[in-house]
């Protein structure tokens, strides 16, 4: 699965860099604080999900449910987003981007691996090296919007200070401080204000308030019935 990023940098020109994704993983119960990694489990406890077996936890995504597009489909009115910082390696240097966790959360409640598996990862088109955000990392903002009556309503906010460095959940995902060239990994979420809930739009950034720059995201997904 090719993917394409406008590489971000403040040392060079903007260049467009293509991945060769082969691999997809997605880092669940990634916070730091054991307490907020609780609030996200009961949470979803609320819509039957089962706790997980190891925290964090690493699912593996078939790489052709990775997309750039802006306009998706999903089975069903039951699935919703959850904007994640998002890390690949180019030219041996790890990249962050942003991506959306997007979730089948009627078939969570049967099996979290395969309600992420049966839904689209929908990844930003641009991308920062991490060693230009390394240094301010915990202050980096993740935040998603949703639509709800017709209005825009903020769904998550949160500095990355309440998530694990991505760094950590390489090595305990691949054993090493870095990650196959054909890799590409999410980070984390943040809990959703006012309870996790179905949108048919979702819009996600990652904000760095020291280099006042941003990378965002939105996408629309079209629902197909669900038949027997």
């Amino acid at each position: 699965m090719k993917l394409f990023f406008d590489l971000i940098s403040t040392r060079t020109a903007s260049q467009l860099v293509t991945v060769d994704l082969r691999q997809c993983v997605v880092a669940g119960w990634a916070g730091r604080d054991l307490a907020a990694i609780e609030h996200h489990i009961e949470e979803l406890a609320v819509l039957g999900v089962p706790r997980p077996s190891a925290v964090p936890l690493y699912y593996r995504i078939a790489a052709n449910q990775v997309s750039q597009d802006d306009a998706l489909q999903a089975v069903g009115p039951h699935s919703s987003g959850e904007a994640e910082v998002f890390v690949f390696m180019h030219d041996g240097q790890l990249m962050v981007s942003l991506a959306s966790d997007h979730t089948d959360r009627k078939l969570e409640s049967v099996s979290v691996a395969l309600s992420k598996q049966i839904c689209v990862k929908p990844v930003a088109r641009a991308a920062w090296p991490f060693a230009e955000v390394a240094a301010h990392w915990d202050s980096l903002i993740l935040r998603s919007w949703i639509e709800e009556d017709g209005q825009r309503v903020l769904y998550q906010e949160g500095a990355l200070a309440s998530l694990r460095q991505p760094t950590d959940l390489i090595k305990g995902c691949f054993g090493t401080a870095g990650m196959p060239s054909d890799a590409g990994m999410t980070c984390g979420t943040m809990a959703a204000i006012g309870g996790i809930r179905p949108s048919t739009t979702f819009e996600m950034e990652l904000f760095d308030p020291i280099l006042e720059r941003r990378i965002r995201h939105a996408y629309r997904i079209e629902v197909l019935p669900e038949v027997a």
